[in-house]
């Protein structure tokens, strides 16, 4: 968000002596013969030929499926042998590009990486054009006319199958379905371009130690930092180091130096890329009948429409408008105090220091102090412990032999009550050179039920880039990364402990405005005494915990600066809701223009020559969904008040398990309001959200809830 092996092979590590003491995926052979069930480690390719040949491989044998499917006697044809082909045939293709997206995205060889990207764009391609299969379309179509009695998760398999298809345009003529095909195929190349451009784009800036005043020792003497004798380098390109820097600089001219070098990341390249993207989202659209790309993503989520989430993210924009307002007054009395300048206005460059100001001055709370409370390794394991607890679960370290980095790690998840193995994840945790450069969950294998009778569990990684050890110190995570670790491992148990029977319900395969929520609902768990009590604690003397006061003044500096939190995050949902809105399709896009005045309008003022959107990867996978984040957080703390109104808080079993029956296990199987209403025995609510960020009792209050 990638230590040299032989240049084109993935880092194969021997197990070292402490490893032999580890169990390994053998160890749960019975266990899962015993439920039913297939446990599996991913095979990893090694060369670049490899990766080429297992896609090429594993396309040859979705494309004899097809071929299958569509060659069927049309009076003959079964749910079994349409719908649930369908998804049999995408699930084993997808484990494929799923392996080439994780060397993609980690191999330490950028021989491989390329390899394994090419790899992913051959697969998109291929993907697109499957939904153009004449053949299996009519024999789809065949077993639509027998007005089959499907009920449960299956009808709403085979609807969606139909749905697929209508906006792939398929009841388009042949010639416009084969322009949407094409422009599909375009898009799905521009995007994987997209995101490589971002991950290649590593600007070191340099500066001198006077010029980084106010930045901690801890950061200056991490790994790589100082690179001369009076030179720091800072890579714009890795969060946790601009972060550190942009909270801390005393200098504005520093802070604003790495924010435009960061803010233009990718220019170069991205700008005309993401134009193009634009203008060819804007013709799909065009052609399946939709007014914007933003209403044909918004379809199939809970938003229904693109003036859902409109609507959504400018009622709060409204409604924020008082606390941001009074947030950013507060900020600049800080700015014209410490500049002496009475017309000093708070910039996009200034509000990370101000606000960790503001926390130090005003709330007594040190960010950098807090560090010493949260080394990694102590917080992992204290997180699983509270994990494991409340959902029911047992978490193993595992032996392993093929690893693509050193310090790899591999765990197996099981049923705590019945031993039921349910899936294993990996963790990479910490940056590299070449390597995918944000925080987040990748499916490796999927959940499934397989046409033999058994059940797939899966497999995920997290890729992360926390803050890695220095010397004599482990890595240290600021609250915010503690933040970022509960809810990402949300993500990793949300798919490991599914029970959806189809892949395309399994996991995380859920509407885009939801996913987010049950991993946001979990980064409450980190605000919460009790909780922090059970794993944070001081590494130089561990009987130190987080002072009760402390963590209240934590809670009331972050409601103190929620507005300018959410503003921020609303900038970027309505940016993204611009983008894609209806667009006369002989203009030219130009994605700059659109996105900088609104990053000024709804946040604050920026540096016009900045391009945030070049460097914003949201926007190839998110595109038209940004929004989910906000509308995904009105679920989340709504779903916080099971847990917060139950006997144990966060720490409630009972509650755990209803969370992990209810939403994590169902998937998409059923409709997503159904099983957050089954979990709230209620109908939701806003109101949860709006007293979060401080503006309940404000207009927003009218604003839709997020059940539509």
């Amino acid at each position: 968000m990638k230590p040299l092996f032989a240049s084109l092979l993935f880092c194969v590590i021997g197990v070292t002596a402490r490893a032999e003491d580890l169990k390994t995926i053998d160890s749960f052979r019975a266990a899962t013969a015993k439920a039913n069930s297939v446990l599996t480690l991913p095979e990893w390719d090694q060369t670049p030929e490899a990766v080429e040949a297992s896609m090429k491989s594993a396309i040859a044998t979705a494309n004899t499926a097809l071929d299958q499917i569509g060659a069927q006697d049309l009076t003959k044809v079964t749910f079994k042998s349409t719908i649930v082909a369908l998804d049999d045939l995408g699930y084993r293709a997808r484990l494929a590009v799923n392996k080439a997206t994780i060397i993609k995205e980690t191999n330490t060889s950028a021989a491989m990486r390329t390899a394994a990207e090419n790899a992913v764009k051959l697969f998109q391609d291929w993907a697109v054009g499957v939904d153009y299969r004449e053949d299996v379309y009519k024999a789809v179509k065949a077993f639509e006319k027998t007005n089959p009695k499907l009920s449960g998760e299956d009808a709403k398999l085979m609807k969606e199958t139909l749905r697929d298809y209508r906006r792939a345009g398929l009841d388009l003529a042949p010639e416009k379905r084969q322009e949407v095909e094409k422009l599909r195929k375009d898009l799905s190349k521009l995007g994987t371009d997209f995101d490589s451009n971002i991950v290649e784009a590593q600007v070191p800036v340099v500066f001198t130690k006077a010029e980084l005043e106010g930045v901690p020792d801890s950061f200056l003497s991490s790994p790589g930092i100082k690179t001369g004798d009076d030179a720091y380098s800072v890579k714009a390109n890795v969060t946790w180091q601009v972060v550190a820097v942009m909270e801390n600089a005393k200098s504005e001219e520093v802070r604003k130096r790495l924010y435009i070098v960061h803010d233009s990341l990718a220019k170069e390249k991205n700008v005309a890329v993401l134009n193009q993207m634009l203008a060819l989202r804007n013709k799909i659209a065009l052609r399946l009948g939709y007014k914007s790309w933003a209403d044909f993503q918004t379809e199939i989520k809970m938003a229904k429409n693109a003036a859902g989430a409109e609507k959504y993210i400018n009622d709060l924009v409204t409604g924020s408008q008082p606390k941001f307002d009074a947030e950013v007054a507060e900020l600049r009395k800080l700015k014209v105090a410490e500049t002496k300048d009475p017309n000093a206005q708070i910039k996009v460059w200034d509000f990370r220091y101000y606000q960790n100001q503001l926390k130090k001055q005003k709330y007594a709370v040190d960010t950098e102090a807090l560090r010493g409370f949260f080394p990694f390794q102590k917080t992992l394991e204290g997180m699983f412990s509270i994990y494991q607890s409340i959902f029911g679960l047992k978490f193993e370290k595992l032996a392993l032999s093929q690893k693509w980095i050193e310090d790899l790690q591999l765990y197996a998840v099981s049923d705590a009550a019945t031993g039921e193995p349910l899936g294993m994840f990996y963790l990479d945790m910490f940056p590299r050179e070449g390597k995918f450069n944000h925080f987040a969950c990748f499916e490796i294998i999927g959940g499934k039920l397989l046409p033999e009778g058994k059940y797939q569990r899966p497999t995920v990684a997290l890729l992360c880039n926390f803050p890695p050890p220095s010397e004599g110190k482990p890595s240290l995570l600021t609250h915010s990364d503690v933040e970022t670790l509960f809810h990402e491992f949300g993500h990793a148990l949300h798919a490991i402990v599914t029970r959806a029977t189809h892949s395309r319900f399994a996991g995380t395969n859920v509407p885009g405005d939801f996913v987010e929520a049950p991993s946001q609902m979990l980064q409450s768990w980190v605000w919460d005494k009790k909780v922090l009590d059970t794993f944070a604690a001081d590494y130089r003397d561990p009987a130190k915990k987080i002072p009760a006061e402390t963590i209240t003044k934590m809670k009331e500096a972050k409601l103190a600066t929620a507005g300018v939190y959410y503003r921020r995050q609303f900038a970027f949902a309505s940016l993204d809701l611009a983008l894609h809105a209806p667009h006369a399709e002989d203009q030219p896009y130009d994605s700059v223009a659109i996105s900088n005045p609104i990053l000024e309008k709804v946040f604050l003022p920026i540096a016009p020559e900045t391009t945030f959107v070049s460097y914003f990867g949201h926007l190839n996978g998110y595109d038209a969904g940004y929004y989910g984040y906000a509308w995904a957080d009105a679920i989340a703390a709504d779903m916080a008040t099971v847990f917060e109104s139950a006997k144990d808080g966060y720490l409630d079993k009972q509650a755990g398990l209803r969370l992990r029956r209810d939403i994590y296990e169902p998937g998409d199987s059923r409709d997503t309001t159904e099983s957050i209403e089954k979990f709230l025995g209620r109908k939701q609510s806003v109101q949860p959200f709006l007293k979060k960020i401080g503006i309940g009792g404000t207009k927003a209050d009218t604003g839709p809830s997020p059940k539509k």
